[in-house]
């Protein structure tokens, strides 16, 4: 049970149940504004709630006052909410009366032999199953927040619904320090600062869904890459490259076809033979795996790859950075034999902790078990899942329970991260596989000198550096910490005179691979520290006539207006002391 499904102290009613009320007020109250509306869903969701509506003209945001006001009017109007269970004839006489052929077909998805209840207040009625307050007159504290467009049932075949979103509390308090966060969320946001700090750019005439790293953005992803690349080599993984085309036949017998069809494209011809473009890196793994045979002596064998892959993703789903058709995965599948199963996936998990808490994201894990489509015994995957609870034993790491929300080859951990304002993303997957193995008919010779079936465990840590980094972008605000930072440091001369001791620093400093920005352009120095400033670059080195002297910098750091006087040895001790410990000073 999430929080908001359980009554807080001193409040008579959860959250959601408030929340569902309030989208059916709304509802209500657009009826009363625009005669003639057809009504979709309207749920409560996280952090509020919405109603999908088809109404004879668009709205614009300015409309959402006015629903606000009859929204008032409504609830001391009509206060009372009253359920009703009715017969299904009855619910479609009432449904086709009022022309709302949206519920119609709701009432059509309503399985044979449930209930069905309507609730409603005043004249309003609507098909629900509830739970909603008793009444509309309590205290409580609303707003409505945007308009967007969503396709009816999600399908853009269907037709295209105006979608209200709204969110609610029992406390004024909480509403306003909501709203002070969705502020913050918009100001926040990995597009509007992709533009601002010149980050990366999305082309609808290039193709929708794939991005386009600016140098600022490819500096940053680099040196996560590094990292990974030095985390991984440290813990025995060797790194391949596998085709971005493949096959048609090889997705057949790796299942993906056959389970995984919708996300992959159309198929193509060459020759005589048909080829796909990969949605997963898997199968060119196990390719390689099989290019020799193997001895237990061998395993566990780590593969890892930063895999580019593709999957298609509706066009109204397609989001920034966040929703791609195109993306870079940090992808390890690691062969080993059952008796090394628990202890591979520990090592895993020990990784999965190190790069999180690199970033300062806390997680928590969850154990996904079989889903309804799945391919593999019951058998194989107790014994898979029962591997991945005693790994997560062995690393003290407690386990919240996803029930079937295994992937369809194999259960798996996944870990949820919180950012830095509270949001909770699906990020880092530990999978566990022993289907693969099977269906591609792989051996390693065991040690009595039998032909035996090693277990895959399929592995990502950051997910796609595309989602990943376009998280990593609000979580720091655009203020990475120095170690990945798109600059790391701006030279900034007093004058014209002082540039040729900044360009020498600045030899100096990208000898040892920092990346610098000598900004000695015509122009003022103000002007040069706000640019610098705008971009958050997390150091600035001043320099005039007594600093090249001296071989001195004034260091003003991200943010501040004071600058601090140092001899340039020791400013470079400080970048070398934040860049190896990736700390997270300056952020």
């Amino acid at each position: 049970m999430s929080a908001q499904d359980a009554p807080r102290d001193g409040e008579p009613f959860p959250l959601s149940t408030l929340r569902h009320s309030v989208s059916h007020l709304m509802a209500s109250a657009v009826q009363k504004l625009y005669p003639g509306v057809k009504f979709g869903f309207g749920p409560a969701i996280e952090h509020g709630f919405y109603y999908d509506l088809d109404l004879p003209e668009p709205l614009e945001e300015k409309d959402l006052r006015a629903i606000e006001k009859e929204m008032e009017r409504v609830a001391k109007r009509s206060p009372q909410m009253v359920c009703e269970t009715v017969t299904r004839d009855e619910a479609r006489r009432r449904l086709e009366a009022k022309n709302q052929t949206y519920k119609l077909e709701a009432l059509e998805l309503i399985p044979q032999g449930e209930a069905i209840t309507v609730y409603r207040h005043g004249d309003w009625e609507d098909l629900c199953e509830g739970p909603h307050v008793d009444r509309l007159d309590r205290k409580f504290h609303f707003k409505l927040l945007n308009i967007a467009g969503a396709y009816w049932r999600g399908d853009e075949k269907r037709p295209m619904l105006q979608r209200i979103y709204g969110t609610a509390f029992w406390s004024k308090d909480e509403l306003d320090q909501h709203l002070k966060w969705l502020e913050e969320v918009k100001l926040r946001d990995h597009r509007k600062l992709g533009t601002e700090l010149d980050l990366f750019s999305t082309h609808g005439d290039a193709g929708a869904g794939f991005v386009f790293w600016h140098p600022h953005l490819g500096a940053v992803r680099r040196a996560i890459e590094e990292f990974m690349y030095q985390e991984q080599v440290r813990r025995g993984y060797e790194f391949v490259y596998t085709p971005h085309v493949l096959r048609e036949d090889l997705f057949k017998t790796s299942g993906h076809l056959e389970n995984y069809g919708e996300m992959m494209y159309e198929g193509f011809g060459i020759e005589t033979t048909r080829y796909r473009v990969k949605p997963m890196n898997c199968p060119g793994h196990v390719m390689i795996y099989a290019t020799r045979a193997h001895s237990y002596r061998d395993l566990p064998l780590r593969m890892a790859e930063l895999g580019t892959v593709y999957r298609f993703e509706r066009s109204g789903v397609l989001h920034g950075m966040m929703r791609v058709r195109g993306f870079t995965q940090d992808d390890s599948h690691i062969f080993c034999t059952p008796d090394q199963l628990e202890t591979e996936i520990a090592g895993v998990v020990e990784l999965v902790d190190t790069v999180l808490r690199t970033f300062g994201y806390t997680y928590t894990a969850y154990l996904a078990t079989r889903p309804e489509k799945a391919i593999g015994s019951p058998e194989i995957w107790e014994r898979a899942t029962k591997a991945l609870r005693g790994a997560a034993e062995l690393r003290q790491l407690p386990l919240e329970l996803d029930e079937g929300g295994g992937a369809f080859y194999g259960p798996k951990i996944d870990f949820k991260i919180k950012d830095s304002l509270g949001r909770e993303w699906q990020m880092s997957t530990v999978q566990c596989d022993f289907n693969l193995p099977e269906r591609f008919d792989i051996h390693f010779t065991d040690s009595d000198g039998q032909q035996k079936r090693p277990i895959m465990v399929h592995r990502a840590i950051l997910g796609s550096m595309e989602r990943f980094i376009g998280g990593l972008i609000e979580h720091f605000a655009g203020k990475f910490p120095l170690w990945c930072a798109p600059k790391q440091v701006a030279l900034i001369p007093i004058r014209e005179e002082h540039t040729a001791y900044c360009k020498k620093l600045e030899h100096e400093l990208r000898q040892d691979l920092y990346r610098v920005d000598c900004m000695d352009a015509p122009g003022h120095m103000n002007n040069k520290i706000k640019e610098a400033q705008h971009f958050q670059i997390p150091f600035m080195l001043i320099a005039g006539e007594r600093e090249a002297a001296e071989g001195t910098v004034a260091v003003r750091r991200r943010g501040t207006r004071e600058q601090q006087v140092m001899p340039f040895s020791e400013f470079k001790a400080l970048l070398d002391r934040l860049r190896k410990t990736r700390s997270l000073e300056l952020v």
